[in-house]
């Protein structure tokens, strides 16, 4: 057993370049002040304010493979892709990029699990985590409970009061304590992979001045319908199948159904909502 199946997660190091990192550090200033289009809740840039600034006016940016040609290359990188081949198949399509801005003060997200959000039909929802900065403790890294996927079990969720974590309501009654969780401190340019049934949160932005950026991608086989919108009209939910996706290695057998573009770029408040739920 591969400690990706065993354990629900594995590190991939130096992934980028430092170049690739910079490259993308510069991306989110461009997104943020609103060069690469509109992002939808995003207050405008101020006059005069420093780029270091501008970017920790943001918590999370949503879909920024849809301004970005960057992103969305990123999404398709080589050296993410291919390992996702191992662990997924041969065929996969993305759905959901996430840009996440952890200055200092900010907040982490509770337990949760992704399949709880993006329901696919094979259990193959994978998270690709490219961490833009060296993600430690202090700075608000992932948290994860090893082994907690293999169950293939969605844990009931509800709403929270806690202030250390944004909107993402929190996962409980499972069978692990905190003592099982163990911090995933990466480095710049590196991957963290990690299955969409993984139990994983992130506590806050403790440490002095400074970034925890981090960009997301979900993917999943492409072989599997996304049931992740209501069905149409008279159609069996069986059949619901999300197609605002980019295919990303291999071929796509629903490729005859056509894309759409639904989800639009928009920022994600730090406790008043805007969780895909």
């Amino acid at each position: 057993m591969s400690r990706f199946d065993r354990d629900g997660y594995a590190v991939l190091p130096g992934v980028l370049t430092p170049d690739e990192v910079a490259e993308l550090r510069a991306e989110t200033l461009r997104i943020c002040r609103g060069e690469r289009g509109a992002v939808e809740g995003a207050l405008p840039p101020v006059a005069g304010e420093s780029a270091e600034d501008t970017v920790r006016g943001f918590l999370c940016v949503h879909y920024p493979h849809k301004l970005s040609a960057l992103m969305l290359d990123t999404m398709r990188h080589p050296a993410i892709v291919g390992p996702l081949t191992d662990v997924i198949g041969p065929d996969i399509k993305s759905m959901q990029s996430m840009l996440f801005i952890k200055s200092e003060g900010k907040p982490g997200q509770a337990w949760h699990q992704d399949e709880m959000f993006i329901p696919t039909r094979d259990r193959s929802l994978t998270a690709a985590w490219l961490a833009l900065d060296d993600a430690t403790v202090d700075n608000g890294c992932l948290w994860v409970l090893p082994g907690s996927h293999r169950p293939g079990v969605i844990y009931p969720n509800r709403e929270h009061e806690d202030a250390r974590y944004d909107c993402t309501v929190e996962s409980y009654d499972f069978p692990y304590g905190e003592e099982d969780a163990v911090p995933v401190e990466i480095a710049a340019g590196s991957v963290l992979l990690f299955n969409g049934y993984l139990l994983h949160k992130s506590l806050p932005n403790t440490g002095g001045r400074g970034l925890r950026r981090a960009l997301v991608n979900h993917y999943m086989s492409a072989a599997s319908l996304l049931p992740w919108a209501p069905p149409e009209p008279e159609q069996p939910m069986a059949q619901a199948d999300f197609r605002d996706v980019v295919l990303v290695a291999g071929r796509d057998p629903y490729g005859y159904k056509g894309l759409t573009d639904i989800r639009t770029p928009r920022v994600r408040p730090d406790r008043s909502g805007g969780c895909d739920r």
